[in-house]
């Protein structure tokens, strides 16, 4: 397979620019792991075509040999052949197209495969600066596209050429002269047809940007529904969706207007050509120059010629429309992740949890500096909370720290080996991190806490939930640990979805706790709850808690107050009391 011939040969005619060429030998990669299909599909294709291009030479063979004769014996052969021909036929087909859907399927799963492992290793900056209704669009629409592809598109391609190349021979084999007539009538539609395809390719980037476009809109209305009834926008929603909507839509009668154009101009040469056979075909029967058998033979390969030609040509067409879209995928496949791995990372037993932060310089993608020549170290089993105004790079820290982004300048450091020369597996399960919001997959309960550590037994879960101070409620529920979630865990509080991930934290039993005000969202009694299992999780593990409330941070080792990126104060609660500075102002609320 790694030789395909195939590739080669529409290098220079089916495809107008290097990149294209590319995406489409990137598309056919996805077909050589299944190279057997593949060629089981050929071998079909081939006896298909053996057979297709032997029931016009059995006409002949009737018309000139066995009618002038009135031979029984070899009528009754002959339709014998026929019916044992068109079985076979049949059957080859019907298992064709079994082998093709197995072929589909196999590559659009492998494609989905890769698009999604690709869209885990990618930083969280592409998905801030990319719409997610996009990537979900190469999941799903762009796959489906490309399906069509790997079904029809390539297997019918070669198994049309085939056709093609064969039943010419045999038409040149029984009249060079009448073969030679048709060739104007080709050139017919290559006067216009180059211009056609042209506008269909440009038409067809044009209409894909189009259909992620709307896309895209589709899920943003289905994501933010409640703030769009809350503020009662449906309307204006409903009018933008209807607009990104009109424009595919729009585009997509444009290419169907051009397919149609495109049709009408090869068939009235597929027209013109037959007209011309006929009429010269009679005139050399005339002339003795030619069996009517013969005639009528060539009058079969013709149409069949014909026939296999222009889908040969409209198949060329649709697969430069999905390279076109393939492209799209293509692009977001290359694109590198912002954090990578050593090939060969430092190895480590056991994090203790010492971290350090060293001259660490940050800021966002065409944004202002976050953090700036940030320096802090904290030891093992510390509880260190940082505090400071919003947008001031508390939560960039924690960030840093997991690996979602690098800093530009300066290095993290833990227990002494930067964190770069660490793999991502063994630094992020050493960590365990409860945001502000946490995110509950619609799955069990059971599994929403598993995910903290897929391996853990039953008895793990509920020691866990415990600890957590979420058994109770748990137990409460219709079907306790077996009860299904909603999408984000909507039928739960806010209190009970912290309760869980902090149970996911247990169950996890990582050296470094991140806690990204995890209980500034909730009201006093649910704060209280959630303080209190909070308090259990951090006992011996080093703590880095971005706080909003104050009261919850007074008994830690060390507070850092953080402004403009930098560390303004630090020290204990009443070291920062005493000093009267901005964390006593904060302390007030001013």
């Amino acid at each position: 397979m790694k030789n395909f011939m195939i590739k080669r040969r529409m290098k220079s005619n089916f495809f107008s620019g290097n990149s294209l060429y590319q995406t489409y030998r990137w598309v056919l990669s996805y077909v050589e792991k299944y190279y057997g299909v593949f060629w089981i599909l050929v071998s079909c294709g081939i006896l298909i075509t053996l057979i297709q291009v032997s029931i016009p030479k059995g006409v002949q063979y009737f018309i000139d040999i066995i009618v002038p004769s009135a031979n029984i014996i070899k009528f009754r052969w002959l339709i014998i052949f026929l019916i044992s021909s068109m079985f076979l036929m049949f059957g080859l087909m019907a298992w064709q197209n079994m082998l093709q859907r197995s072929l589909q399927e196999k590559a659009a799963r492998d494609l989905q495969y890769d698009i999604f492992k690709h869209m885990r290793k990618l930083g969280f900056s592409y998905f801030q600066q990319r719409p997610v209704g996009e990537s979900l669009s190469f999941m799903n629409t762009e796959v489906s596209l490309l399906q069509d592809f790997y079904r029809f598109l390539l297997p019918h391609t070669i198994q049309n050429i085939i056709v093609s190349i064969i039943s010419i021979v045999i038409m040149c084999m029984i009249s060079v002269p009448l073969t030679l007539i048709i060739i104007p009538c080709l050139f017919l539609y290559y006067l216009v047809g180059p211009r056609i395809e042209k506008k269909a390719s440009i038409l067809a980037k044009k209409n894909t940007e189009q259909r992620i476009s709307y896309n895209q809109k589709a899920y943003e209305s289905i994501s933010a529904l409640a703030e769009l009834r809350a503020h009662d926008a449906e309307v204006w929603d409903w009018n933008r969706f209807k607009e990104r909507l009109r424009c595919f839509l729009d585009g997509r009668v444009d290419m169907l207007w051009l397919a149609y154009w495109r049709g009408t101009v090869r068939r009235l040469s597929y027209y013109i050509g037959g007209v011309a056979v006929i009429l010269y075909g009679i005139y050399l029967v005339k002339e003795q120059a030619m069996s009517v058998g013969e005639m009528s033979a060539y009058l079969l390969y013709y149409f069949q010629v014909m026939q296999t030609l222009t889908l040969v040509i409209t198949v060329i067409t649709e697969q430069r429309v999905l390279m076109h879209q393939a492209q799209k995928i293509h692009s977001f496949i290359k694109i590198k992740p912002q954090i990578s791995e050593l090939s060969d990372p430092t190895s480590l037993r056991e994090i203790l949890g010492n971290i350090e932060f060293n001259q660490v310089t940050y800021s966002y993608e065409n944004g202002p500096e976050v953090l700036s020549n940030f320096n802090l170290k904290i030891q093992s089993g510390e509880k260190v909370a940082i505090v400071g105004p919003s947008g001031h790079g508390k939560s960039t820290l924690l960030l840093l720290l997991l690996r979602f982004y690098d800093p530009q300048q300066g290095n993290i450091y833990l227990d002494g080996i930067p964190i770069k020369n660490l793999s991502l597996k063994k630094l992020r399960e050493s960590i365990g991190y409860v945001s502000q919001e946490t995110y509950l997959f619609g799955d069990t309960i059971r599994n929403n806490i598993l995910f903290g550590n897929p391996e853990a037994t039953e008895e793990d879960v509920i020691a866990a939930a415990k600890a957590a101070y979420a058994h109770e409620f748990i137990c409460a529920q219709p079907q306790g640990y077996d009860t299904l979630l909603g999408e984000r865990g909507i039928n739960l509080s806010g209190g009970q979805k912290q309760r869980i991930s902090i149970a996911r934290m247990f169950i996890k039993k990582p050296s470094i706790i991140l806690l990204d005000e995890a209980t500034s969202a909730l009201d006093t009694n649910s704060e209280q709850e959630v303080q209190k299992a909070i308090e259990r999780l951090l006992i011996g593990k080093t703590t880095i808690t971005i706080a909003h409330r104050l009261s919850t941070i007074t008994n830690y080792n060390l507070i850092v107050v953080l402004e403009h990126g930098q560390i303004c104060e630090m020290g204990n609660h009443k070291e920062l009391m005493k000093q009267q500075g901005a964390y006593y102002h904060l302390s007030l609320g001013k």
